[in-house]
């Protein structure tokens, strides 16, 4: 046995509160199949394909037999899936009116093809309205391919936000302090010189947001701290005790922290982390709100990130919270008209 200082350090847990996975060197692997199902039937179902002959509608996902899971060993994620997926659809033939339906199979969606390679097969329920049919098979399947696609993207995102640890530098090399812009569209930075050392000694890197909302800044204010419309963008149970000292859960326990300060209409101040963060380690979130006419401003920044988590909690934000609250706001706004 190596004495103590000595071998290989992928195995040193000291100076680590929680002592795991240093480097990220050991197999962690994480049940994404409840996840993956919701996910699916969230991209899928609802997707309308229109064309010269009609109009399909693809509806419920009748059958969904698979599993799927993302591994993370030497810092790389690796994802595993296998789906056998069956969809309904209706159609209307635009010249007559008359109404049509049948189903989707897709018998193999796994990691050993491409999308464009998966097999995918329309079929309809006996008569005619064969145009219907060919339509799904063309312009459909186009659809279909393009939301599993959005799922395998979120697979590789949203759900795998977290699993990669910080990793210790080499004695000697400090962490790199210099950023690139992201290129979103947002308003956003990194502060360089905020490598501070936070919670459990990891290098940590402060992450600052703009988003304008179609809102005004009280009702913004709401969708933070209402538990109804907290689980309505974020599409899953939460816990919101908006109170200072409450408690904060969301995406199914993947998020959590608490509420340390509340202004209402103006700024919320949040002890905020991811599961797989180590252990106790929270960043402060501020969101600061502030009314533009008609609309809103929200300003995020969020400070003691760990480093290797920048990128993904920057897409949890913008895609988690920033892009569902806009989908959110839109709907509010078409059922009052």
């Amino acid at each position: 046995m190596a004495k103590w200082g000595q071998g290989d350090p992928r195995w040193i847990v000291e100076e680590r509160a929680d002592a795991t996975n240093v480097n990220n060197w050991h197999w962690t692997e994480r049940d994404a199949t409840s996840w993956s199902k919701r996910k699916l039937k969230e991209v899928l179902e609802g997707l309308v394909v229109e064309g010269e002959a009609g109009r399909c509608e693809i509806g419920d996902l009748k059958h969904v037999e698979g599993e799927a899971s993302c591994n993370s060993r030497k810092g790389k994620l690796i994802f595993f899936y296998e789906w056998n997926l069956r969809l309904s659809w209706k159609g209307t033939v635009k010249e007559s009116g008359e109404k049509h339906k049948g189903s989707v199979e897709i018998p193999n969606l796994s990691e050993e093809n491409e999308v464009d390679d998966t097999e995918i097969n329309v079929s309809k329920k006996k008569g005619e309205g064969d145009v219907l049919k060919d339509l799904m098979r063309t312009e459909g399947t186009t659809k279909v391919r393009e939301a599993l696609r959005d799922y395998l993207k979120a697979l590789k995102t949203e759900f795998t936000l977290g699993m990669i640890l910080p990793t210790k530098a080499p004695v000697g090399q400090e962490p790199a302090t210099e950023r690139k812009p992201s290129g979103s569209t947002m308003q956003d930075s990194v502060t360089p010189q905020s490598l501070d050392m936070v919670g459990v000694k990891i290098p940590t890197v402060r992450i600052h947001m703009r988003e304008v909302f179609n809102s005004p800044a009280d009702e913004l204010y709401s969708i933070f701290t209402k538990k109804e419309l907290v689980q309505k963008f974020s599409k899953c149970p939460a816990v919101i005790e908006a109170e200072k000292g409450g408690k904060l859960q969301m995406f199914e326990g993947c998020v959590s922290g608490e509420y340390t300060e509340l202004v209402p209409s103006q700024r919320i101040v949040l002890k905020w982390r991811c599961r797989s963060w180590p252990d106790e380690h929270y960043a402060t979130v501020a969101l600061n709100f502030q009314d533009l006419a008609a609309q809103s401003e929200l300003e995020l920044e969020c400070k003691g990130v760990p480093v290797a988590h920048e990128e993904s909690t920057r897409q949890c934000w913008k895609k988690q919270y920033f892009e569902e609250i806009h989908i959110l706001l839109q709907q509010s706004k078409d059922n009052m008209e």
